[in-house]
Formats: structure tokens, C-alpha cells, sequence
């Protein structure tokens, strides 16, 4: 394992470990400064326009989780559950739903910033064309849809990836739990609910771990349908967004500002994961 660790040591702890020396010094453009131990910290919160965007970028980095946990992985559930059993065609659709998240998150946010433009966007002409023209609206350009809007783009795009993951946990399962339920009298709706459900709770807190992590670090397909701004009127910003802004047009001493960001970001999701590891871990305890 020496190799992979070399490389997971270059790549991953490296920069994480100057991320964090860098968030304790002053820059001015790429030029260090002098230490400042945790002043870049504190001006996260107190300096302007950061410090008004931090709260709503973090406010909609939660809403875009919560959406995807009740859009992406709900269907992603289901559709494992319809395609555990059949024979014919299961790997014929487990690739249609696995394709688009093989497709880069930029090139999926462009195609879609296309399908929904109001002018000439066939989701609004779709709508027109039925009967639903009341309906056509800019998804992307009114505050109210923007954010539910990439929410859905981006459950659309990921869709495929915890499916995988279920129809994996459903395959684990003894058949002998499912035959003798069903010789007790079990229906296949009670089947899932009192046998296979609890035990894809280890599969439910790995996607659960992996939605979460994806989700507060999401930037590409943002940037991509709403621009760096999170238009419109940083109704879909998040903090990514506001890491890239931060980095790369908050002036010349805002390196540090950003490396700061970036570790309070790193901070809050290890510990939320671990957090919710530990819970999960708990149940699956309960279940054997």
C-alpha cells in the first residue's frame, strides 16, 4: 500500500496541511506575509461583503443537501428496489441512470442552462407545446426556482450513483430473509420496510456520508448554470462559490482569507461526517 499512500500524501494531506498554514499568514498577491495566527479567521465574519455572504451561502449549501437527500436518494432507492429483481434489460438502465454523473458537472450545467433558457429552452417550449404555457417561466432566473431548479439538475446528474450503491446492498441481502418473511405472510411492501430497509442502513449512512461531503463542496455545476455570482441575486450561492470569489477577486491580501474558508470548510464537514459515521455505526450496532 506504500505507493497509494505516497500518492494520497502528495495529493490530498499535502495541501491540506498548507491550506492551513496558509489561512496563519498575510499575502499580498502570492507573496507571503507576515504570521497572523487567526486573523484571517476573524475577518471571515467581520469583513465585508464576506461576512453577509458566508450566512446565506451556508444557509443554501443545507437546503441544497436536504433536497438532494429527499430527491436523489429517495428515487435513487427506488429504482434500485424496481431493478433488483427483473432479469431482462437491468443492465441496460442501470447504465442510461449512470451516464450523466460520468459527464463533467460543467458540461451537464451548460447543456441544461441551454434546455432552460426561457427563449428558446425546450423545457419552456415542451410546457407551451401541451398546454402548460402558464407554467413556462426562467427557472434559473427568478430567486423563487433558481436554487429548487439546480437542485433538481444536480439529483438528475447523481441519480445513478446511489442507486448503485443500493442495488449493491440489495444484492447483499440472504434471499432466505426474503423467502421465509414471505412464507410468514409478508407482503413485498412489508418485506422491504421490516427487512430490507434496516439492512441497508450501513448502504443509507455511506450515502448519506458521500451526499453530504458532495454536496457542501459543490461548486462546478453552480458555476456552470448561475455563474460565479450565484445569480440571480446570490440565490444560489454557496460556499464554494464564495471560496472562488474569495480566492480569485477578493483583492491582493485575500489568499489567506480564502485558505482560511477553505479550512473551516474542511473543519465542519470532517466533523459532521465523523459525527454521522458514528451514528450510523450505532444503528447497524442495534440491527446484528
Amino acid at each position: 500500500i506504500l505507493p497509494a499512500l505516497l500518492l494520497y500524501t502528495i495529493f490530498m494531506v499535502y495541501p491540506l496541511v498548507q491550506a492551513l498554514v496558509f489561512s496563519t499568514f498575510e499575502f499580498n498577491g502570492l507573496i507571503r506575509g507576515d504570521f497572523v495566527g487567526l486573523q484571517n479567521f476573524e475577518q471571515l465574519f467581520t469583513r465585508y461583503p464576506i461576512s453577509e455572504q458566508l450566512p446565506r451561502a451556508f444557509s443554501h449549501n443545507v437546503y441544497f443537501f436536504l433536497g438532494t437527500m429527499l430527491i436523489q436518494n429517495t428515487l435513487g432507492l427506488f429504482f434500485a428496489v424496481l431493478l433488483h429483481r427483473p432479469r431482462f434489460g437491468k443492465r441496460f438502465f442501470r447504465i442510461v441512470f449512470t451516464l450523466p454523473y460520468l459527464i463533467s458537472p460543467i458540461v451537464v450545467g451548460y447543456l441544461w442552462s441551454l434546455m432552460l433558457n426561457p427563449l428558446f429552452g425546450p423545457v419552456n417550449n415542451l410546457l407551451r407545446d401541451v398546454g402548460l404555457g402558464a407554467l413556462a417561466k426562467p427557472w434559473l432566473g427568478d430567486p423563487s426556482t433558481a436554487l429548487p431548479t439546480v437542485i433538481l439538475v444536480n439529483a438528475w446528474m447523481w441519480l445513478g450513483y446511489p442507486m448503485l450503491l443500493f442495488g449493491a446492498g440489495l444484492a447483499g441481502i440472504d434471499d432466505d430473509l426474503r423467502e421465509a418473511a414471505r412464507i410468514d405472510g409478508a407482503s413485498s411492501l412489508q418485506i422491504f420496510a421490516r427487512v430490507e430497509l434496516p439492512l441497508l442502513t450501513p448502504v443509507i449512512g455511506i450515502v448519506t456520508i458521500l451526499t453530504f461531503i458532495g454536496n457542501f463542496n459543490v461548486f462546478g455545476i453552480i458555476y456552470a448554470l448561475t455563474g460565479s455570482s450565484g445569480s440571480p441575486a446570490g440565490a444560489t450561492d454557496v460556499l464554494g462559490l464564495v471560496f472562488y470569489r474569495t480566492a480569485f477577486d477578493g483583492g491582493s491580501d485575500a489568499f489567506g482569507l480564502a485558505s482560511a474558508l477553505a479550512v473551516l470548510m474542511f473543519v465542519f464537514i470532517f466533523t459532521v461526517s465523523v459525527g454521522v459515521q458514528t451514528w450510523f455505526r450505532r444503528l447497524e450496532d442495534k440491527i446484528r
